[in-house]
């Protein structure tokens, strides 16, 4: 047969890859050929778990054809129960969650998941294993790390793909916390990058991430990537996560109403409109619920990034959304409150905060509090201004929460981030600091887990920060092969001490901190509202700066 008139089409390294991503298989099959079978359902993108607490959690996979999702549970004592989830389509990209309730606290379980087709055939089967928040005992670890893909850096073969992950399954924690940046919605990948030191850098590739996603499509399509990488799948099918999201979600430093000025954005460049259809993509592929955990994302009824995760005696974890609501990055020196959380979700985070029984609360973030993380020459994206003076702009926000904090004599705060692309550990003090209405705190960086390494940035002085350790790139952008990628770990024991470290991208101690439980007792409910309290807090803050 003459190729040059051939009718097969024919099939490239990248249409493989799309292929497989897909859960498509590519066959060549003679003209002619009809009533060909349709496949059983594939599993293309494994499993997840999330938002794993004591007594419940989420199952999330995708099917390869439409079909309805199976879960097989089992928990430790060999009991099984057999649930029927939604069915999955195109209208969510054949995704599908159940949402796990009455699991034992304590216990490991193991969860089987399939999909059946319209015709009752059941197709591959996928089984993972998680273990529940401990009431009881107590004792419980998780890692943390932000920044998957970016810079240009994707997949890579040659290295085992992004082994970060496997580094952080290697410590077998308990849960995972992603603190944003799940995709890099707005960095496209090319086959091939020339490093610093001529070496090749090789990425797999899928068509949704070669330019910037605009559509939905390709924003589902930044999801599905990661989850070709093996060491990725392994992960989740053994570790629930609690995912967060941040910028590249969408795309770097946006805020609500903004439009971009960038050329490459060719079809879409307002970014309340690529912020809903990104939106979508993550919670079509995050296993996470609403925030209530009750009902799942819908088109029409939206859904919340911020919730409490508990897991069990010792911790508690809060995870905040400082993107949704979000003001215009300015030069962030307004005398009056600019938002980053917003007063809704202030207000919900000091009640979740006052009313937990938990040795540790971690706030998971999706910005650090004291570094100056600059949008351009003259504008601010995260919470600092290169001001060490008192509280402005959106710093205000973060000080009526630390004075709360303080003033409800709540114990045992850890601060948990990612974002800048490497990895430090901060104390707090207000000895340091222009304001002073609050106690002392660590917050631990970590990041990234396969992109571009940076760092350092400036510190902003208002909450007295200092750089107890940090670990940086040899060069901005560098790449992962330099090993320079980080995550977080944190151990809590039976007693309640709680042992922190930072890690490089093979596993190795970098940092590491003992933290003794507070000696206070169990917070005493006051009766006050919670909305008296976010008041009060407020007003003693004005007081304080003058307002």
């Amino acid at each position: 047969m003459n190729p040059r008139h051939s009718t097969l089409p024919a099939v490239s390294r990248r249409t493989l890859l799309a292929g497989t991503a897909a859960g498509a298989t590519t066959a060549l099959v003679a003209p002619g050929v009809a009533g060909l079978t349709t496949a059983r359902p594939e599993l293309t993108s494994g499993l997840q778990f999330g938002d794993v607490g004591t007594d419940a959690g989420i199952v999330w996979s995708r099917s390869s054809v439409p079909g309805r999702m199976l879960v097989t549970l089992t928990d430790d004592t060999g009991r099984s129960r057999r649930l029927e989830g939604p069915w999955a389509d195109a209208s969510r990209d054949h995704t599908a969650k159940v949402q796990l309730t009455g699991l034992r606290p304590g216990a490991r379980h193991e969860v089987t998941v399939s999909f059946v087709d319209k015709e009752g055939r059941e197709g591959e089967r996928a089984t993972g294993s998680f273990t529940t928040g401990d009431h009881t005992d107590g004792a419980t670890s998780f890692v943390w790390t932000g920044d998957t893909a970016g810079q240009g850096w994707g997949i890579n073969p040659d290295l085992g793909g992004m082994r970060t992950y496997a580094a952080m399954a290697a410590t077998e924690p308990d849960f995972f916390i992603h603190s944003g940046d799940t995709i890099y919605a707005d960095g496209p990948l090319e086959e091939t990058v020339v490093e610093a030191d001529g070496q090749v850098w090789r990425n797999l590739l899928i068509d949704e991430v070669t330019e910037v996603a605009q559509d939905l499509r390709q924003f589902r399509g930044r999801h599905r990537y990661n989850l070709v990488d093996d060491n990725v799948r392994h992960l989740y099918s053994r570790v629930p996560v609690i995912a967060q999201w941040d910028d590249h979600e969408t795309t770097n430093n946006w805020y609500p109403g903004e439009v971009i000025d960038d050329e490459r954005y060719d079809r879409e460049r307002r970014v309340d409109v690529l912020a809903s259809r990104a939106r979508r993509a993550f919670f079509e592929y995050q296993p996470l619920a609403d925030g209530h955990g009750r009902k799942f994302w819908t088109p029409a009824g939206g859904g919340r990034i911020h919730r409490t995760i508990r897991r069990g005696r010792h911790l508690d974890v809060f995870s905040v959304d400082m993107r949704t609501h979000k003001g215009t990055n300015t030069a962030n020196t307004e005398d009056r409150t600019t938002p980053l959380l917003g007063r809704s979700q202030l207000n919900w985070l000091i009640r979740e905060l006052r009313g937990s029984r938990a040795t540790w609360k971690v706030i998971a973030a999706d910005l650090p509090l004291g570094l100056v993380v600059p949008d351009g020459e003259l504008a601010q994206e995260g919470v600092g201004n290169a001001d060490p003076g008192r509280p402005l702009g959106r710093e205000q926000e973060i000080a009526v929460l630390l004075s709360a904090i303080k003033h409800h004599g709540i114990s045992g705060v850890l601060f948990v981030t990612a974002d800048v692309h490497y990895c430090a550990a901060h104390h707090y003090d207000p000895s340091r600091a222009a304001f002073k209405d609050f106690e002392p705190f660590w917050e631990l960086v970590a990041g990234p887990v396969n992109a571009g390494t940076f760092g350092p940035n400036d510190l902003d002085g208002t909450f007295g920060p200092r750089v107890e350790f940090q670990k940086v790139a040899g060069e901005p952008g560098e790449s992962p092969r330099a090993g320079n990628q980080f995550f977080g770990h944190v151990d809590i024991d039976s007693d309640g001490v709680l042992t922190a470290s930072l890690r490089d991208a093979e596993g190795a101690v970098l940092w590491s901190r003992q933290m003794q439980p507070a000696e206070t007792g169990p917070i005493i409910d006051t009766g006050v509202s919670t909305g008296s309290a976010l008041r009060t807090a407020r007003a003693r803050v004005d007081a304080l700066l003058g307002v």
